[in-house]
């Protein structure tokens, strides 16, 4: 089934009555409704109280949690358990401990340290997965189940698991003698004479075998929800969804095809708060990104790249509502930060936010992630700055439901090129940088959102699904850094997006190996040189190099190039936009233009820095979706406008209208003036179902912090 459409942005938390010493269920249910929640998770991390005792089931303990919920007209969404396996279990059958490396288990006492694998684990798995599900399928309070939690933290290397690798890896190759080709073995003298010499992974070199292992990996843990997808439907009815929270940074994760089972995505969206979400970001370059985030354009990015697991809304079952984490990561929101972070996930296609979680902890692992109760389980500030949220999600109903997030340009993102470059980083000189991979997308993800343009995250399986002219409809730029792994048949399809009217800005490390992780030995880029009138054989890494414009490229004083630079070479026709200020790699241009077919291609030989970036995508579109409503380029400041419209197949032509949400990430107030008649959608109502009109060329002010939801309203219908 498809999810539901929501009436408004479901809105909530975790909730966990069962971790408190002193539960007050029903203190906890009205502060909910007075803070407009309609929705809480509940149930996935705690399968030792459903089942204390082998065989031995607890299953009435939710229902008042549930009756009380249904009673205040608050969703639930119920959670298997299956994550957070019971010490009953390890104690009894110590064989289900996932290993790290060959032979070397997994301690227990944290949490996903089973190998999921196991017929032992499916077993009990499956036991109390219906049991729970059976019992609580008819509750009218039980909207939607997520199956598991955050999958994928683990690279399993138990015998039983490598020994399915090597059965896999023997079915897709049939002979020892084409892997030993294919992979090259005969260096180092790896080659196989039998499947039985196949090495385990824990001293692996070979990088044709690690991206099998992180592919084979990752199937697992699709397997793994799909098999509990499958359990939970026969159970469940018809209109209920299911899915499961994704912690996009797991290794042995490839959302696009775990998301394909689900009915809906789902999933946590940590960020760093207080001066992290400033606009400008004036944030060190190399800040790691990880689990969290840092800075507002990676708030951005992660709620684009969960759209595009599905190319659909999705949900927030996990983002905080105070400090995150450990009890050394502490950084509440400034005031009105919250309401910010919840109103650009739902301008990216965020259908639900929910908070981890309702109460602060009192014990355990997480005593100091804050919830939206502090340990005094009494309301405060957090608790009220989220109130405000709830009545303008329920102010804005169904007018925020089911749109579509505009779009300027498209960025590819490539999981198997992630994967290849952790083994075998580009980045980082005499230190390598296994998110190297990360480090190249998110550069130029961070360079269209200073530019002010808005991104869809585009993967392999919707891409080249299909047809290039299609995709040059719907995004004319196309930016595709990184695509280090790819098939001779998806470059062919960039180059035929270019012919069809695309513009194609190919980042560094594109098309260099095939899809065994094998540097082709075609001319680089290969399948796309001879239509970029470009090409190149030597690579290097570089520090930071300035560079300057040219042929009509404005490039902005003090930009560089960082971390790479590829001697490229132009053909005859090939425009030069920008050359490096370097006595040696100012031989060969930074970045090349040339038309092709209806369209063109642009190759980037550097990784730029943020202003250079942008200065490439700005020339690249030069009349995004919202400029309208900013200032003159470049001055921008502190103020963002991101946009979204329900299909135009969906819906009466009002609906349709682009809906705008204008933020001010700083601590000082502004204002814009708005270009075209608007409705606030968060305003109260002068008149029962007439909204307050905005219009064109009044002035919209910001407060510090601030962040405004309109929707566009054409002259004709005013």
């Amino acid at each position: 089934m498809n999810a539901p459409a929501p009436q408004r942005v479901h809105f909530g938390a975790a909730y966990y009555l069962e971790y408190q010493r002193t539960p007050n269920l029903d203190a906890d249910l009205d502060l909910m409704v007075k803070a407009g929640f309609d929705l809480i998770r509940v149930g996935e991390s705690v399968w030792s109280t459903w089942e204390p005792e082998d065989g031995v089931f607890d299953l009435e303990w939710l229902q008042p949690v549930l009756d009380g919920a249904h009673a205040r007209g608050i969703h639930v969404i119920l959670g298997t358990p299956t994550y957070a396996v019971p010490m009953w279990l390890a104690r009894k059958y110590p064989e289900i401990a996932g290993e790290r490396k060959s032979g070397q288990r997994i301690g227990w006492g944290t949490r996903q340290e089973v190998n999921f694998s196991h017929p032992t684990f499916r077993f009990h798995a499956e036991r109390v997965i219906r049991k729970v599900v059976q019992r609580y399928a008819d509750h009218p309070a039980v909207i939607g189940f997520q199956v598991d939690n955050e999958p994928g933290n683990e690279l399993f290397h138990n015998h039983d698991v490598f020994q399915r690798f090597v059965d896999e890896l023997r079915q897709q190759y049939g002979t020892v003698e084409r892997i030993n080709a294919e992979w090259g073995l005969t260096y180092w003298s790896h080659r196989l004479s039998t499947w039985a010499d196949l090495w385990t992974p824990d001293n692996n070199s070979q990088p044709q075998y690690d991206l099998a292992w992180r592919r084979f990996q990752a199937r697992l843990t699709t397997e793994l929800i799909t098999w509990q997808t499958e359990v939970v439907r026969e159970l469940a009815h018809p209109n209920q969804f299911i899915t499961t929270c994704i912690s996009y940074d797991r290794p042995a994760l490839r959302d696009d095809s775990l998301s394909a089972v689900l009915d809906v995505t789902s999933g946590n969206p940590y960020y760093r708060m207080q001066h992290h979400l400033a606009v400008p970001d004036t944030a060190d370059l190399d800040v790691e990104q990880s689990w969290y985030t840092t800075g507002t354009w990676a708030l951005y990015r992660t709620a684009d790249r969960m759209w595009s697991s599905k190319q659909a809304p999705f949900l927030v079952t996990e983002t905080g509502a105070s400090s995150i984490w450990g009890s050394s990561l502490n950084e509440p929101p400034y005031r009105g930060q919250l309401r910010q972070a919840a109103w650009a996930l739902v301008s990216r296609g965020a259908q639900a936010i929910e908070y981890w979680h309702w109460n602060t902890l009192p014990f355990g692992a997480e005593t100091y992630w804050g919830g939206v109760l502090p340990h005094t389980n009494e309301p405060g500030r957090i608790y009220s700055e989220i109130s405000v949220i709830g009545e303008e999600f329920s102010r804005a109903g169904e007018d925020v439901t089911q749109l579509v997030p505009e779009a300027d340009l498209g960025i590819l993102y490539s999981t198997d090129s992630k994967w290849a470059m952790a083994f075998q980083p580009p980045l980082g000189l005499s230190t390598p940088d296994p998110r190297s991979y990360e480090r190249i997308v998110d550069g130029w993800y961070r360079a269209a959102f200073d530019a002010r343009l808005q991104t869809r995250v585009m993967q392999p399986r919707h891409l080249f699904a299909r047809t290039p002219r299609d995709i040059a409809t719907e995004l004319p730029v196309l930016v595709v850094p990184g695509f280090y792994i790819a098939t001779d048949e998806q470059l062919v399809w960039l180059r035929d997006y270019a012919a069809a009217g695309g513009h194609l800005v190919l980042g560094i490390r594109s098309g260099v190996a095939d899809t065994e992780a094998r540097p082709r030995t075609d001319a680089q880029p290969a399948h796309l040189s001879q239509a970029a009138g470009v090409t190149y054989d030597e690579f290097s890494n570089a520090d930071t190099v300035p560079v300057r414009g040219s042929n009509g490229l404005d490039i902005p004083d003090g930009s560089s190039a960082r971390l790479w630079v590829d001697a490229l070479r132009v053909e005859e026709g090939t425009q030069v936009l920008a050359k490096y200020d370097h006595p040696h790699f100012g031989a060969s241009p930074a970045v090349t233009t040339r038309s092709h077919g209806d369209g063109r291609i642009t190759v980037v030989g550097t990784q730029p820095d943020p202003t250079f970036g942008s200065a490439i995508l700005r020339w690249a579109v030069p009349n995004a979706l919202s400029d309208a409503w900013l200032p003159e380029h470049g001055t921008w400041g502190s103020v963002t406008v991101t946009g979204a419209a329900r299909p135009t197949d969906q819906g009466p032509a009002r609906s349709r209208r682009p809906v705008r949400y204008v933020h001010n990430y700083s601590w000082h107030p502004t204002t814009l003036v708005i270009p075209v008649d608007c409705e606030d959608l968060l305003a109260e109502r002068e008149v029962a179902g007439d909204r307050i009109v905005l219009r064109a060329g009044s002035t919209l002010e910001l407060k510090a912090w601030d962040v405004r939801v309109l929707r566009e309203i054409p002259s004709e219908h005013v």
